[in-house]
């Protein structure tokens, strides 16, 4: 076994192809969760325009590559996986059969330690360093949109007739509902963005399109787009003006949900329920075999899925002092982090502390002109 390690702009076509073809084939070969779209070499060559330290191992037998690994690494040897933070998915796209050394994989990237927090399923050598696994809620219309909407229907009853009349309500109350579920107009991406920034800071989280890179991020791969790859902006219309918004990535079989947003002046018809049905509903015509909603637990995830993956968060390490310094500084972040999180008892009062910050910091400020003396 060897391995090469190439820079995002070192990467021949040939290694490009390879590594689309081993997840265009990973649906057939027990392993679905590597095709989809932050696994994708589109994705990585993205991250590398905007981020230092993008690496990619090319693991090769009898000079054919049979393993790729994207990621992240610092002078020091630190080493994440590609765009943690915002990643969905991460881990080691292979050939089916291909079992690896985690610690020889390290050594020959040049890192002590590598942390992932979206690790997919069938990744069992990196699987025995996971710290824990987390439900990652899917919605599969593989089998058509109708069979999706019957199952719902039949799972969360109250849910989809609720949902369904507000969609009705919208169409009476507006003179015009459309849905473009592929829409190329840049001047919509920068609506969702701005929508989702006022969204970050009203319920007082950090704002991600604040960070330069990841607003260049997703505009590089709005405009990203090859048969086996792209990014899709789609678009809930009323009155001929948005009203609710999804940038996402696609792969052949698999659309990942990234980031939704809605106009909260609609917030009454529920736009972004709406959005996600007619998501379903057109990426069930164009092949997709399932949306994979993402780790975190939101309620509207909850009653949208048919099922559950799982992703693992950890990392894996060498015997090495860097390794250990990285263990003792990450650990108590991430066990404080999971422990409010999965806990209903602390996470809806931090819910609730975070909103009223949200409030204080969109709160108009007041000019005060002096008075006169």
């Amino acid at each position: 076994m060897d391995i090469d390690v190439y820079r995002p702009g070192e990467l021949s076509a040939a290694d490009r192809a390879a590594w689309t073809a081993l997840q265009s084939k990973a649906h057939l070969q027990g392993s679905p969760g590597l095709a989809n779209p932050f696994l994708s070499p589109e994705f990585t060559l993205a991250v590398g325009r905007y981020r230092r330290g993008v690496r990619i191992a090319v693991v090769r037998e009898r000079d054919e590559p049979v393993a790729f690994l994207p990621y992240q690494r610092t002078a020091a040897g630190v080493g994440r996986a590609v765009g943690l933070g915002i990643s969905d998915a991460q881990g080691l796209v292979h050939r089916p059969g291909f079992t690896w050394d985690a610690r020889e994989l390290l050594r020959s990237c040049g890192l002590a330690v590598w942390e992932f927090d979206h690790l997919v399923e069938e990744q069992g050598p990196f699987e025995s360093d996971a710290s824990r696994g987390f439900p990652s809620p899917v919605l599969d219309v593989d089998q058509g949109y109708e069979t999706y909407l019957a199952q719902l229907r039949k799972r969360s009853p109250k849910f989809t007739r609720t949902t369904l009349a507000k969609e009705r309500r919208l169409h009476r109350a507006a003179s015009e509902v459309r849905y473009v579920h592929d829409e190329r107009d840049p001047a919509v991406l920068r609506t969702l963005m701005g929508w989702k920034s006022a969204q970050y800071r009203r319920t007082g989280r950090s704002d991600r399109f604040a960070h330069q890179w990841i607003s260049g991020l997703v505009r590089q791969l709005f405009h990203t787009r090859s048969d086996s790859f792209a990014g899709i902006l789609s678009v809930l219309y009323a009155d001929g003006k948005p009203v609710a918004a999804h940038f996402g990535l696609r792969t052949e079989r698999v659309l990942a949900c990234w980031f939704p947003a809605y106009d909260p002046e609609y917030a009454t018809y529920s736009p972004g329920l709406i959005l996600h049905l007619r998501m379903a509903e057109a990426a069930a015509a164009d092949g997709i075999a399932y949306l994979d909603l993402g780790r975190g637990h939101k309620e509207y995830k909850d009653s949208l899925k048919t099922r559950e993956l799982t992703v693992s968060e950890g990392w894996v390490t060498r015997r090495h002092p860097i390794a250990a310094l990285h263990r003792v500084r990450r650990v108590p972040v991430r066990a404080l982090r999971n422990a409010v999180v999965t806990r209903p008892e602390l996470f809806e009062p931090a819910d609730r502390f975070l909103k009223k910050v949200g409030k204080i910091r969109t709160v108009p400020s007041v000019t005060v002109k002096p008075t006169k003396t």
